[in-house]
C-alpha cells in the first residue's frame, strides 16, 4: 500500500478523517478547496499554501497528486465535479433520434447544477480566465466546445436533411447551446424571481425536459423557414424517463 501524503501540514489544520488509499478522496478534497480560491483569486494570487490548508492536507499532496500548482489549476478548471461533457458518446449515433440526442446534449449543462454553489464557483472561475488567461480557455474550446458543436452540427444535418451545413444552421446549433448556457448566467435572477424551478434534482431534470421541448421547436421553426416538410416524428423518448408535470 503507497503512503499518500495526506497528514496535516500544521497543529492548526483542522482535523480530518482517514482517505482511501487509492487516493481518489485526497485528490478530490485538493480539488474542492481549490475551486473557490481559484475562482475568488486568480491563479497568480492563489498559493499552494492556502489550497493545501483548507484541504487540511500537507503541501506534498499537491505535488503527489497534480505536479504543481499549474496541473492542479489544470485539474480544477478542466472538471472538479466529475461530470465532463456530456453527450458527445449520444450525438455520434447514426441513428439517435433527434430528442434523445438534443437531451443528452442539454444535459451536459443541467447535470452540474445539482452540485450547487460549485456550478456558480466553476463558472466564476471560466469567467476569470477569459479575463485572467492562462492558457487554458482556448485549450477548452479545441478539446471540447468545438467537437460538441460538431456533433450537434450532425445531428442537425441528419434531422433536416441537409448535405452540407450553412450559417444558419451553425446560428440554429448556438442558439441551442445558449438554452443552456443562460441557466449559468442567470442563476441568482432565477434563485430570486422562481427558486423552485431549478433547486432539486427533480426540478433540475424537468428543466432539462423542457429545454429540450425548447430545442425542438426553434429546429421546427428552421425547418419551415427552408420549406423543408420533417417526417420524422420527435417524441419524447421512454427511455428518458421525465417527469411528467403540467
Amino acid at each position: 500500500m503507497q503512503n499518500h501524503p495526506t497528514s496535516p501540514s500544521s497543529p492548526t489544520t483542522a482535523p480530518t478523517k482517514p482517505l482511501r488509499s487509492d487516493g481518489v478522496e485526497a485528490r478530490n478534497r485538493l480539488l474542492l478547496a481549490a475551486l473557490p480560491l481559484f475562482a475568488a483569486k486568480g491563479y497568480s494570487k492563489t498559493s499552494t499554501r492556502e489550497i493545501a490548508k483548507a484541504a487540511g492536507m500537507n503541501l506534498a499532496a499537491i505535488s503527489y497528486y497534480f505536479g504543481d500548482k499549474a496541473g492542479l489549476y489544470r485539474a480544477v478548471y478542466n472538471d472538479p465535479m466529475g461530470c465532463g461533457p456530456q453527450g458527445l458518446d449520444t450525438l455520434a449515433q447514426p441513428g439517435v433520434a433527434i430528442r434523445d440526442a438534443l437531451f443528452e446534449f442539454l444535459k451536459g449543462f443541467t447535470e452540474p447544477l445539482k452540485h450547487g454553489d460549485l456550478a456558480q464557483q466553476m463558472l466564476k472561475l471560466h469567467f476569470r480566465e477569459m479575463l485572467e488567461p492562462m492558457g487554458l480557455w482556448q485549450e477548452h474550446i479545441n478539446q471540447f466546445i468545438a467537437p460538441m458543436h460538431h456533433g450537434l452540427i450532425d445531428v442537425l444535418k441528419r434531422h433536416l436533411q441537409l448535405g452540407t451545413d450553412d450559417d444558419d444552421l451553425h446560428r440554429l446549433a448556438f442558439s441551442i447551446t445558449g438554452l443552456g448556457i443562460q441557466l449559468f448566467i442567470s442563476a441568482d435572477i432565477m434563485r430570486t424571481v422562481r427558486p423552485n424551478l431549478a433547486n432539486t434534482p427533480q426540478a433540475i431534470d424537468t428543466y432539462c425536459g423542457r429545454l429540450t421541448d425548447f430545442a425542438l421547436a426553434m429546429i421546427t421553426a428552421e425547418a419551415q423557414r427552408r420549406g423543408i416538410a420533417l417526417t420524422t416524428p420527435s417524441p419524447l423518448s421512454p427511455s428518458l424517463n421525465q417527469p411528467k408535470h403540467p
